[in-house]
């Protein structure tokens, strides 16, 4: 096969696929979808056991509906670029709302807690992320992963506001373990 210098500059790399930028796009953008499905499902196991009666359901309503506003971006792209989703979304879908409603049936502050830890480690994952796209291989992803890691970060810091941060030292720490575990899961499987 010829080399990039020697291919004609109409043939395209064979690493790259039609909508691919890069050849790391493919698992950035099935991790992100998984991570947004996986969200929303933990929003939505909270919401089903604290329900409309807690001072805190308004807000995590709210964060719930952005979830959702990420999760069909990243299912848009995902169908235009033909990215697969991961093999592992049966298993977020009952994993994100069991850990949502247990979270919550320990409380409002465990519910934040949980928040907090899952949006910590996002923001980190977003971060990582848009720093690899910072040389403009993709700007339609990098805006995606901009806005929603903005999101990320206010869920965050308003779940730290109602826990005081670090409520559940031991549960907050298996949570960011779970979730680095998802993401490196999801990008290859």
């Amino acid at each position: 096969m010829a080399d990039a210098e020697t291919r004609p500059l109409n043939h395209p790399s064979p690493r790259h696929l039609p909508g691919d930028r890069r050849p790391d796009t493919r698992a950035m953008i099935r991790v992100d979808q998984a991570g947004e499905h996986g969200a929303a499902r933990i929003y939505a196991g909270q919401l089903a056991v604290m329900g409309g009666r807690h001072r805190d359901a308004g807000e995590i309503r709210h964060m719930a509906a952005q979830e959702q506003r990420h999760l069909d971006g990243m299912n848009a792209i995902m169908a235009r670029r033909g990215v697969r989703p991961t093999l592992m979304g049966p298993i977020w879908h009952v994993a994100g709302f069991a850990l949502g409603a247990g979270t919550a049936l320990l409380g409002a502050k465990a519910a934040m807690a949980c928040t907090e830890a899952v949006e910590t480690v996002i923001d980190e994952h977003y971060g990582e992320q848009t720093a690899a796209l910072a040389d403009g291989s993709d700007p339609e992803l990098k805006a995606m992963i901009d806005d929603y890691r903005a999101d990320e970060v206010a869920h965050r810091d308003a779940a730290a506001a109602h826990t005081g941060g670090g409520a559940f030292p031991v549960m907050e720490t298996l949570i960011r373990a779970g979730c680095r575990t998802a993401i490196a899961l999801a990008k290859r499987i």
